[in-house]
Protein backbone atom coordinates (compact mmCIF):
# COMPACT_ATOMS: atom_id res chain seq x y z
CA UNK A 1 0.00 0.00 0.00
CA UNK A 2 1.45 3.50 -1.07
CA UNK A 3 2.18 6.01 1.64
CA UNK A 4 0.42 9.03 1.55
CA UNK A 5 3.20 11.11 3.30
CA UNK A 6 5.69 9.88 0.59
CA UNK A 7 3.82 9.95 -2.08
CA UNK A 8 2.83 14.09 -1.39
CA UNK A 9 6.73 14.39 -1.28
CA UNK A 10 7.49 12.44 -4.16
CA UNK A 11 4.72 14.79 -6.03
CA UNK A 12 5.89 17.94 -4.92
CA UNK A 13 9.26 17.32 -5.83
CA UNK A 14 8.34 16.81 -9.36
CA UNK A 15 6.27 20.18 -9.19
CA UNK A 16 9.43 21.81 -7.78
CA UNK A 17 11.56 20.64 -10.48
CA UNK A 18 9.00 21.88 -13.23
CA UNK A 19 9.54 25.05 -11.44
CA UNK A 20 12.70 25.31 -11.58
CA UNK A 21 13.14 24.89 -15.34
CA UNK A 22 9.62 27.62 -15.69
CA UNK A 23 11.87 30.15 -13.27
CA UNK A 24 15.00 29.43 -16.05
CA UNK A 25 12.73 30.01 -18.77
CA UNK A 26 11.26 33.39 -17.05
CA UNK A 27 7.69 31.84 -16.59
CA UNK A 28 5.81 32.72 -13.60
CA UNK A 29 4.21 29.90 -11.83
CA UNK A 30 1.86 29.44 -8.56
CA UNK A 31 2.76 25.97 -6.65
CA UNK A 32 0.60 24.79 -3.88
CA UNK A 33 1.92 22.72 -1.09
CA UNK A 34 0.48 19.43 0.55
CA UNK A 35 -1.23 20.21 3.40
CA UNK A 36 0.65 17.75 5.18
CA UNK A 37 4.12 18.82 3.69
CA UNK A 38 5.83 22.51 5.60
CA UNK A 39 9.11 23.78 4.53
CA UNK A 40 10.56 25.33 7.49
CA UNK A 41 14.09 26.67 5.51
CA UNK A 42 15.49 27.04 1.87
CA UNK A 43 19.17 26.44 2.32
CA UNK A 44 21.19 27.41 -1.59
CA UNK A 45 24.72 26.54 -2.70
CA UNK A 46 26.21 27.30 -6.08
CA UNK A 47 27.02 30.33 -7.95
CA UNK A 48 25.80 33.65 -8.72
CA UNK A 49 22.05 32.24 -9.75
CA UNK A 50 21.37 31.62 -6.20
CA UNK A 51 24.16 34.05 -4.68
CA UNK A 52 21.97 36.49 -2.30
CA UNK A 53 25.05 38.80 -1.34
CA UNK A 54 27.71 36.46 -0.41
CA UNK A 55 30.49 38.49 -2.55
CA UNK A 56 29.82 41.69 -1.10
CA UNK A 57 31.92 40.39 1.87
CA UNK A 58 35.23 38.34 -0.22
CA UNK A 59 37.71 39.59 -1.89
CA UNK A 60 36.86 38.61 -5.57
CA UNK A 61 36.63 40.57 -8.63
CA UNK A 62 32.76 39.22 -9.04
CA UNK A 63 31.25 42.05 -7.89
CA UNK A 64 27.48 43.13 -8.41
CA UNK A 65 26.91 45.86 -5.92
CA UNK A 66 26.76 48.67 -8.70
CA UNK A 67 23.64 50.00 -10.35
CA UNK A 68 22.32 48.81 -12.76
CA UNK A 69 22.04 45.38 -10.17
CA UNK A 70 19.18 45.74 -7.90
CA UNK A 71 17.39 48.50 -9.53
CA UNK A 72 14.00 46.73 -8.98
CA UNK A 73 14.91 44.90 -5.74
CA UNK A 74 13.29 46.70 -2.58
CA UNK A 75 14.66 49.92 -2.32
CA UNK A 76 16.27 49.63 -5.99
CA UNK A 77 19.88 49.31 -4.26
CA UNK A 78 22.20 47.08 -5.42
CA UNK A 79 21.94 43.77 -2.50
CA UNK A 80 24.34 41.50 -4.23
CA UNK A 81 22.74 39.45 -6.48
CA UNK A 82 23.53 39.20 -9.69
CA UNK A 83 20.02 40.35 -11.30
CA UNK A 84 17.69 43.46 -10.95
CA UNK A 85 15.64 41.88 -8.64
CA UNK A 86 15.57 38.62 -6.66
CA UNK A 87 17.25 35.88 -7.76
CA UNK A 88 15.67 32.06 -8.23
CA UNK A 89 16.14 30.96 -4.51
CA UNK A 90 14.42 34.22 -3.12
CA UNK A 91 11.44 33.31 -5.64
CA UNK A 92 11.30 29.49 -4.96
CA UNK A 93 11.22 30.64 -1.11
CA UNK A 94 8.29 32.89 -1.78
CA UNK A 95 6.65 29.93 -3.72
CA UNK A 96 6.41 27.69 -0.91
CA UNK A 97 5.65 29.81 1.79
CA UNK A 98 8.62 30.04 3.62
CA UNK A 99 9.69 34.03 2.79
CA UNK A 100 10.50 36.26 -0.13
CA UNK A 101 13.84 37.12 0.36
CA UNK A 102 16.48 34.09 1.25
CA UNK A 103 19.75 36.29 3.30
CA UNK A 104 23.03 36.13 2.45
CA UNK A 105 24.68 33.62 5.18
CA UNK A 106 27.92 36.41 5.48
CA UNK A 107 25.20 39.13 5.79
CA UNK A 108 26.74 40.98 8.67
CA UNK A 109 23.13 42.12 9.48
CA UNK A 110 21.93 38.28 9.71
CA UNK A 111 19.51 37.52 12.33
CA UNK A 112 18.32 34.30 14.42
CA UNK A 113 15.50 34.38 12.16
CA UNK A 114 17.34 34.48 9.40
CA UNK A 115 19.13 31.42 10.35
CA UNK A 116 15.79 29.64 11.16
CA UNK A 117 14.45 29.91 7.65
CA UNK A 118 17.38 30.00 5.24
CA UNK A 119 20.19 31.60 4.12
CA UNK A 120 22.30 31.01 0.47
CA UNK A 121 26.12 30.08 0.92
CA UNK A 122 26.35 30.88 -3.01
CA UNK A 123 29.13 32.27 -4.14
CA UNK A 124 29.22 34.31 -7.92
CA UNK A 125 32.06 33.14 -9.03
CA UNK A 126 32.10 29.45 -7.96
CA UNK A 127 31.44 26.14 -9.64
CA UNK A 128 31.92 22.03 -9.68
CA UNK A 129 35.51 22.21 -11.19
CA UNK A 130 38.11 23.12 -7.84
CA UNK A 131 39.88 25.69 -10.46
CA UNK A 132 36.76 27.67 -11.34
CA UNK A 133 36.48 30.01 -7.51
CA UNK A 134 40.01 30.04 -7.87
CA UNK A 135 40.57 32.19 -10.65
CA UNK A 136 38.52 35.00 -9.31
CA UNK A 137 38.71 34.47 -5.83
CA UNK A 138 34.89 33.48 -5.31
CA UNK A 139 33.71 31.26 -2.23
CA UNK A 140 34.10 27.11 -3.02
CA UNK A 141 31.35 24.59 -3.09
CA UNK A 142 34.03 22.86 -0.68
CA UNK A 143 34.00 26.04 1.88
CA UNK A 144 29.93 26.23 1.45
CA UNK A 145 29.30 23.46 2.81
CA UNK A 146 31.93 24.19 5.91
CA UNK A 147 29.72 27.59 6.36
CA UNK A 148 27.37 24.95 6.04
CA UNK A 149 28.36 23.02 9.39
CA UNK A 150 29.29 26.21 10.82
CA UNK A 151 25.68 27.23 9.95
CA UNK A 152 24.32 23.69 11.82
CA UNK A 153 25.69 24.82 14.90
CA UNK A 154 24.06 27.89 14.83
CA UNK A 155 20.88 26.72 14.50
CA UNK A 156 21.49 23.86 17.36
CA UNK A 157 22.83 26.90 20.17
CA UNK A 158 19.44 28.94 19.17
CA UNK A 159 16.77 25.92 19.51
CA UNK A 160 18.51 22.83 20.56
CA UNK A 161 19.47 19.55 18.89
CA UNK A 162 15.69 18.16 18.11
CA UNK A 163 14.71 21.28 16.37
CA UNK A 164 17.67 22.04 14.62
CA UNK A 165 16.83 18.31 13.30
CA UNK A 166 13.77 18.88 12.12
CA UNK A 167 14.97 21.99 10.22
CA UNK A 168 17.39 19.78 8.44
CA UNK A 169 15.44 17.12 7.58
CA UNK A 170 12.43 18.96 6.34
CA UNK A 171 14.11 21.43 4.58
CA UNK A 172 14.55 22.91 0.81
CA UNK A 173 18.22 22.15 -0.31
CA UNK A 174 19.66 23.95 -3.57
CA UNK A 175 22.81 23.13 -5.75
CA UNK A 176 23.26 25.62 -8.36
CA UNK A 177 26.34 25.62 -10.47
CA UNK A 178 28.18 24.78 -14.01
CA UNK A 179 27.98 28.01 -16.02
CA UNK A 180 31.10 29.64 -14.68
CA UNK A 181 32.84 26.16 -15.21
CA UNK A 182 31.45 25.99 -18.95
CA UNK A 183 31.97 29.67 -19.63
CA UNK A 184 34.87 30.86 -17.92
CA UNK A 185 37.29 27.56 -16.65
CA UNK A 186 36.71 25.83 -19.57
CA UNK A 187 35.84 28.47 -22.95
CA UNK A 188 37.25 32.03 -21.89
CA UNK A 189 40.00 31.09 -20.08
CA UNK A 190 41.37 27.73 -21.01
CA UNK A 191 42.10 26.51 -17.98
CA UNK A 192 41.83 23.31 -18.36
CA UNK A 193 43.84 22.68 -22.08
CA UNK A 194 44.23 18.72 -21.75
CA UNK A 195 40.18 18.70 -21.64
CA UNK A 196 37.91 17.81 -24.30
CA UNK A 197 34.25 18.48 -23.47
CA UNK A 198 33.27 15.04 -22.62
CA UNK A 199 36.20 14.68 -20.09
CA UNK A 200 35.80 18.52 -18.27
CA UNK A 201 31.56 17.39 -17.91
CA UNK A 202 32.46 14.39 -16.65
CA UNK A 203 34.81 16.16 -14.01
CA UNK A 204 32.04 18.32 -13.01
CA UNK A 205 29.83 15.52 -12.77
CA UNK A 206 32.24 13.62 -10.75
CA UNK A 207 32.28 16.82 -7.91
CA UNK A 208 28.66 17.54 -7.97
CA UNK A 209 28.46 13.75 -6.86
CA UNK A 210 31.21 14.59 -4.18
CA UNK A 211 29.33 17.43 -3.01
CA UNK A 212 25.67 15.55 -2.43
CA UNK A 213 28.11 12.49 -0.86
CA UNK A 214 29.65 15.39 1.68
CA UNK A 215 25.98 16.46 2.41
CA UNK A 216 25.29 13.17 3.35
CA UNK A 217 27.51 12.77 5.60
CA UNK A 218 26.39 15.64 7.50
CA UNK A 219 23.22 13.42 7.84
CA UNK A 220 20.83 15.95 5.78
CA UNK A 221 19.62 13.38 3.44
CA UNK A 222 16.15 11.82 5.16
CA UNK A 223 13.55 13.86 3.01
CA UNK A 224 15.44 16.13 1.83
CA UNK A 225 15.18 17.54 -1.64
CA UNK A 226 18.35 18.54 -3.31
CA UNK A 227 18.10 19.85 -6.55
CA UNK A 228 20.67 20.10 -8.83
CA UNK A 229 20.08 21.96 -11.68
CA UNK A 230 21.02 22.02 -15.01
CA UNK A 231 23.52 24.37 -15.86
CA UNK A 232 21.75 27.62 -16.00
CA UNK A 233 21.60 29.67 -19.30
CA UNK A 234 24.97 31.66 -19.95
CA UNK A 235 24.21 35.20 -20.09
CA UNK A 236 26.67 38.48 -19.67
CA UNK A 237 27.40 40.15 -16.50
CA UNK A 238 28.31 43.38 -16.05
CA UNK A 239 31.65 44.24 -14.80
CA UNK A 240 33.55 47.06 -14.12
CA UNK A 241 36.59 47.64 -16.15
CA UNK A 242 39.24 46.23 -13.82
CA UNK A 243 37.57 43.53 -12.44
CA UNK A 244 37.61 40.81 -15.02
CA UNK A 245 40.40 37.68 -14.56
CA UNK A 246 42.93 37.09 -16.23
CA UNK A 247 45.57 34.02 -16.83
CA UNK A 248 49.24 34.76 -17.05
Amino acid sequence: MKDNTSWSCFCFSLKLCLLSILFLTETVVAIKLPPNLKIPALIAFGDSIVDTGNNNNVKTVVKCDFQPYGINFQGGVPTGRFCDGRVPADLLAEEVGIKSVVPAYLDPNLTPKDLLTGVSFASGGSGYDPITPKLVAAISLQKQLEYFEEYIEKVKNLVGEERKNFILANSLFLLVAGSDDIANTYYDLHARPHYDVDSYTTLMANSASDFVNVSFSLNIYIYIYIYIYHIPYLYFLLFKPNQLPKIQ
